[in-house]
């Protein structure tokens, strides 16, 4: 972000290559400038510019934390009229991150976080310690498929070494407050839980909360975490 503005490198500048990615999104400070720089995957149904996606990083961006949003190849594909293509296999989604993480990895000399929604934050966990990631943020964890709570897919969750944090709304449908709590999660994750939201963070109206008051909680516990990861706090 230059200005408190997102800005993009065009596709000449990130081409699509054998993974298929095509542009990013930055925004926030530029990284020598900010407390941390966070590269944030989207979910398996909405692309890096969606409503929620735009929503944490613009968040992000005005506590101080410098967001990179990029896409994974299907969700290129689609964007340049491939129709609804599936996710790509589990081999393709973590070669992709791998490519990006090294892209910026020479890129960003201080601390380089990784994350996402749901899946694109599921894909992350899965290679944080490989990356040697400095953090892991992940944002309503997908922890058993939608109507599946007897496949959790929280194996690797057990010895994760990178210093986590999972915000969760209370009913997501993908990973409920009640269930979650079973499950064996290494120390290193902190879970932090929102009253009454979805797997969107999308609260009950009941409950007098309201997204927006949820994705700026999200936010504030995101860039604290980040800072506290860092010593800046």
């Amino acid at each position: 972000m230059v200005n408190g503005q997102s800005v993009c490198i065009d596709v000449d500048q990130c081409p699509q290559d054998a993974n298929g990615m095509g542009r990013w999104l930055w925004s926030g400070p530029p990284p020598a400038e900010s407390h941390a720089c966070l590269i944030l995957a989207h979910g398996a149904s909405a692309p890096m510019d969606s409503g929620f996606m735009a929503g944490i990083a613009e968040r992000l961006a005005v506590r101080g934390i410098s967001v990179v949003r990029f896409e994974f190849p299907y969700m290129t594909e689609r964007r340049s009229g491939g129709g609804r293509r599936p996710p790509d296999p589990q081999a393709r989604l973590l070669d992709c991150w791998r490519e990006v993480y090294s892209r910026l990895r020479r890129e960003v000399s201080g601390p380089l976080a990784i994350g996402g929604k749901s899946m694109g934050g599921r894909m992350a966990s899965l290679l944080a310690d490989e990356l040697q990631a400095w953090a892991l943020v992940c944002l309503g964890y997908p922890f058993y498929p939608a109507g599946r709570p007897d496949r959790p897919r929280t194996a690797h969750l057990a010895g994760l070494g990178t210093p986590t944090l999972i915000i969760q709304g209370e009913r997501d449908a993908l990973g409920k407050r009640d269930r979650v709590r079973e499950y064996s999660l290494s120390p290193a994750i902190r879970l932090h839980w929102l009253e009454a939201a979805d797997h969107d963070l999308k609260p009950l109206k009941a409950s007098g909360f309201t997204q927006e008051r949820h994705l700026d909680s999200a936010s504030d516990i995101v860039a604290g975490f980040l800072q506290s990861v860092g010593g800046f706090v």
